[in-house]
């Protein structure tokens, strides 16, 4: 590494890139079901994974201990403060999606289902995002300079004698 470079952040976690792919995937499929309950719940299982790869690169495990487990939602707020109002959001359809999960015939309607998806996506969009500018970009190329330098003009010293 030269004087003027700073050094490169550290590359994404396998884990977190992972996840964040089995978010895409998870989107994708979610897109494909015709049930609303089935669309819905597999859209809000991306996000979950989404966030889970964005507590992968940003935490390490606790020591052991008996702690009380935590929601993925509660951690990514406190991980990631600029993700808080995505946590929220997200935290508060976890009900609805147990609820499509069981199976309950009125649990989401169509436009629920549509809309998680279109929000999911955003958000995985943005967790893509926040973990790509924590990974290394490629350093910027020297300019390049000629190994010849600018005649300086004859005329003008002369003319100065």
């Amino acid at each position: 590494m030269s004087a003027g470079q700073l050094p490169l952040p550290p590359a994404l976690p396998a884990a977190a890139g992972q996840l964040l792919e089995q978010a895409r995937r998870g989107l994708t499929e979610a897109t494909g079901y015709v049930d609303p309950r089935q669309r819905y719940a597999a859209a809000h299982l991306a996000a979950l994974r989404a966030a889970a790869a964005v507590l992968a690169a940003r935490t390490r495990p606790e020591a052991s201990g008996r702690r009380r487990p935590r929601s993925a939602w509660v951690l990514l707020a406190q991980v990631a403060p600029e993700l808080g109002e995505w946590a929220t959001f997200f935290a508060a359809g976890a009900a609805k999606r147990a609820a499509a999960e069981a199976g309950l015939s009125h649990a989401v309607t169509e436009r629920e289902a549509d809309d998680l998806v279109r929000d999911v996506g955003a958000f995985v969009a943005v967790v893509e995002n926040a973990l790509n500018s924590a990974a290394p970009e490629p350093p910027a190329p020297e300019p390049v300079r000629s190994p010849f330098t600018r005649p300086r003009a004859a005329g003008n010293a002369a003319r100065r004698k």
